[in-house]
Formats: structure tokens, C-alpha cells, sequence
């Protein structure tokens, strides 16, 4: 069986998030979302919270698991016995610290990164920027799936 790993925070996930999770589903026979766990970190939502959504957002690719993961990548790709990590790349400016985590995790395990292209409809996307806009009050609906968009207006709703 052929997986890989699409990591990341996915405070919130975003269309340009799908997009590269959705060609991942075509290329491999498993894909896990591996939502990253970052203690030092408060995210808009909370860890439940974002898997609950990617799941939601993903239901229609029956090979595509959703779990957290805390620590070194490499270490959630070895205990699943997963060789290939997938990266979206947006801009040349991504490139450079990607490439160097790429050599780091092949140095460290041999798992091997592959980037994807970020499709050009969003190669200005960032959870960042979509939290942003939207606190301001701007429209971000085609940014973000609808249920995301439905529990982001909810959230900013409550601050």
C-alpha cells in the first residue's frame, strides 16, 4: 500500500489545503492529515476542533485519515510505515525552508518529501491570512470550505 503524509496546523484548513490533500487522495492509497500539536502555540481552534473539520472536508475521499500528531514528523511517518511526506508549495519564498526540512527528515529517516505546485487560484492562501480577514470582517467564504467558514464565523463571533 502507498502513502504519504500532508502535515500541518490547519488553523483553519483552507481550499488551497484541500486542493493538495484532494491530488495526494488521486496519487496514493492512503493519505493521513497530520495535524500538528503545537503546545507553545494557541490556535484559533483546538486540535479536536480542526480534526473534526478536516474530516468533515474530507469525507468524500475514503482513503484519507485524519489524526493528530506531537513531535517529529519523521516519527508519526515510521510508526505508520509511511515513506513520502506532500508538500504544497505557493511561492519560491516556501521553497527555501521546505527544501531544508525535506534534507533534514530524508537525513533523518530516509522518508522522502514531495512538493506540489499550490494550484495559482490559491497561491496567496494562509490559515494567517484567511483568521486575519475574517476578524476584520471580511468575506472569506470562497476561501475555505463552507463548514469551516460556518464554524470560523461562529468562533470570531464569540471573541
Amino acid at each position: 500500500m502507498r502513502r504519504a503524509v500532508c502535515p500541518g496546523s490547519f488553523d483553519p484548513i483552507t481550499n488551497g489545503h484541500l486542493d493538495i490533500i484532494s491530488r495526494a487522495s488521486r496519487l496514493y492509497d492512503e493519505v493521513y492529515v497530520a495535524v500538528m500539536i503545537n503546545k507553545s502555540k494557541r490556535g484559533l481552534f483546538e486540535i479536536d476542533e480542526r480534526i473534526d473539520l478536516i474530516r468533515q472536508v474530507t469525507s468524500e475521499y475514503a482513503n484519507v485519515r485524519v489524526e493528530a500528531f506531537h513531535g517529529l514528523l519523521v516519527d508519526f511517518c515510521k510508526e505508520r510505515d509511511i515513506p513520502a511526506i506532500v508538500k504544497g508549495l505557493r511561492a519560491v519564498s516556501d521553497f527555501d525552508y521546505e527544501l531544508q526540512m525535506a534534507q533534514m527528515n530524508n537525513g533523518l529517516t530516509g522518508v522522502e518529501t514531495l512538493f506540489v505546485p499550490t494550484n495559482p487560484t490559491y497561491s496567496f492562501l494562509s490559515s494567517s491570512l484567511v483568521k486575519e480577514v475574517a476578524a476584520w470582517g471580511g468575506d472569506v467564504s470562497h476561501l475555505v470550505p463552507p463548514a469551516v467558514h460556518d464554524a470560523l464565523t461562529r468562533r470570531l463571533r464569540k471573541d
